[in-house]
């Protein structure tokens, strides 16, 4: 069979996205990309508080201390210290752990907990001012989003986990810039990352997608850290021949990563999520969440049958009758929509071991039925309720809440801190962690506001 090839892209992909990184400076980030890159800090801190005592995180925080180095850096919302590298890993999990996290719409990534966990734990190794650190972390963003553009659709549809395989290039040139590395060393943090991308689809819904969440951290950190030390790599790691975005990509578009670089910023286009599941169950839950609101109690009970209207990769993603576990609920449509339903809430409660235990959603859940429509955005749904007296009741929701166009505002942000920092029980002062984000601007160490996320002894 003839495998076809790629065409060689017009310039330098790496070599020009290394360069620019290399290059920037704080004056080139406008203030409206300032402004996003603290509300992405404080959503990671939301969800990273709401995750620190997860199950997941105790099991992994316990193996992973095994191997630590030192008690170098802060675990959000936990006592304990681990060494810089392990720290990173950790804190990333926490973030993703409950999908409760930022997206870059166009390729689903969750860019926010591979770089703001690596820049966080190594701020606390070394002196890093607000400046340099929102810099490095908006430039993260950039490079992994620009990245995942390249290869998507088909990289995600094929099944690879893209936060994980693109966080790690987020990492490593977040932190890269951190280093001050020249253009030919964050090439070769470049390849050392490429080496070690890595995650799957089918891990969703267990603990083990954690794994790779956390290596984008780590494995982007160490890429970085090796270049410093003249570990050098190919000269074209993601256009080569036998580059990453040929490799993970089918018919790769070289130009997304390097097209108007420093004009437009991919983190503009990052929205966060109202509710702790799959993005593209946002609009299904606005939905619901509607229609329970105005349905009496008992006429639910009446419900005969739900048809869920959306885009296809809606059915892709969520279409999980048979879920077991809190974690797969979070990206089930068949207990989503029950549970949003009958107890009027989508909050993390809902998504629980013990919901999904509940007989009576999962009755209502086998009621339900996919249907495909691709002149739905991912951030639309519609679902029609059919009772038993033939009657029906529909509700049609063409922009979700937390979408782009119905983005949460900054006390919204806020006010999901707080309420996700309660969830967490971590004790953290979540109003001081709050106004230190809108100054860190200002801040000259950011290692002491990493620390104002540690649980208190």
């Amino acid at each position: 069979m003839e495998t076809r090839t790629p065409a060689a892209p017009s310039s330098p992909v790496s070599a020009q996205l290394a360069a620019f990184i290399s290059d920037a400076s704080w004056e080139v980030i406008p203030d409206h990309i300032r402004h996003e890159a603290k509300r992405s800090v404080l959503n990671y801190f939301a969800v990273a508080l709401a995750g620190c005592n997860d199950p997941t995180l105790d099991r992994a925080v316990e193996t992973y201390a095994r191997f630590s180095a030192g008690p170098q850096a802060t675990l959000v919302g936990r006592r304990e210290r681990l060494d810089m590298l392990n720290a990173g890993a950790l804190n990333a999990m926490s973030a993703n752990v409950y999908d409760y996290d930022d997206t870059h719409i166009p390729t689903i990534i969750h860019p926010t907990s591979p770089v703001a966990s690596s820049l966080f734990a190594f701020s606390e190794t070394q002196p890093l001012s607000g400046k340099d650190f929102m810099l490095a972390f908006v430039l993260g963003v950039e490079a992994q989003c620009r990245i995942g553009l390249a290869i998507s659709p088909f990289h995600y549809n094929r099944g690879w986990h893209i936060t994980s395989t693109c966080g790690v290039f987020g990492s490593a040139m977040a932190i890269g810039k951190t280093l001050k590395l020249t253009p030919t060393e964050l090439c070769w943090a470049l390849g050392s990352a490429a080496c070690q991308a890595g995650g799957l689809v089918e891990s969703l819904g267990t603990m083990s997608k954690s794994v790779s969440v956390g290596n984008a951290a780590r494995n982007g950190m160490l890429a970085a850290l090796l270049a410093k030390e003249g570990f050098d790599g190919p000269a074209q790691p993601l256009e080569g021949v036998n580059g990453f975005l040929r490799v993970f990509g089918d018919e790769p578009n070289f130009s997304a990563v390097t097209r108007s670089l420093g004009e437009s910023w991919e983190i503009a286009k990052v929205a966060y999520k109202p509710y702790p599941c799959g993005v593209v169950l946002n609009p299904v839950l606005d939905a619901c969440l509607a229609l329970s609101a105005r349905i009496d109690p008992r006429r639910l009970d009446t419900i005969e049958s739900i048809d869920l209207t959306g885009h296809p990769l809606l059915r892709q993603r969520t279409d999980r009758p048979d879920i077991k576990t809190g974690r797969e609920s979070q990206v089930s449509a068949q207990h989503a929509v029950p549970v949003s339903l009958l107890r009027g809430s989508a909050g993390l409660d809902a998504f629980s071991d013990q919901a999904v235990g509940d007989p009576k959603l999962r009755a209502l859940g086998s009621l339900l039925r996919f249907h495909d429509d691709e002149t739905y955005s991912i951030d639309s749904a519609k679902v029609m309720l059919r009772f038993r007296d033939q009657s029906t009741e529909q509700e049609h929701v063409q922009m979700a809440r937390g979408s782009l166009q119905r983005p949460l505002t900054d006390d919204e942000i806020e006010a999901k801190l707080r309420d996700l920092c309660r969830y967490g029980r971590s004790g953290c002062d979540a109003g001081r962690l709050i106004q230190a984000v809108w100054d860190m601007e200002d801040a000259a160490d950011m290692g002491r506001l990493a620390r104002l996320a540690e649980a208190p002894n």
